[in-house]
């Protein structure tokens, strides 16, 4: 199994807020899952990141592997984006989150799934 994090379970993960997300990810971690987080995930936790969060966040991530977002990556993201942008008002991050996921075969594991309209997109949890 594949499973591409989003922002805000590693956020949950790193503040220790949610017993529920905490506990699966120590299942996951032991389990033979691939751990998988976007570029975009990486930004968002940095960009909120106190200076007495960075150890904790790297060694955090340090185990995960990172997806880059490349050129089929964007070019899927873009489908997306003509497809559900203004009907479901599909956002560029979650397009390129959702691409991501997609180009790798991975599940999206997020509390915010409403905001992944792509039927082909599969979630974890």
């Amino acid at each position: 199994m594949t499973v591409l994090i989003d922002t805000d379970i590693l956020m949950k993960v790193l503040r220790g807020e949610d017993s529920e997300v905490v506990s699966l990810w120590h299942s996951l971690a032991t389990a033979e899952t691939a751990l998988l987080f976007s570029a975009l995930t990486a930004a968002e936790i940095w960009g909120a990141a106190r200076s007495s969060d960075h150890v904790k966040i790297m060694n955090l991530m340090r185990p995960l592997l990172c997806i880059p977002i490349d050129r089929e990556i964007g070019k899927l993201a873009g489908e997306y984006l003509r497809k559900y942008g203004n009907s479901r008002d599909l956002k560029l991050a979650d397009a390129l989150i959702a691409a991501s996921a997609i180009r790798h075969q991975a599940a999206v594991w997020t509390r915010h799934r409403h905001r992944y309209p792509i039927q082909e997109l599969s979630f974890y949890h």
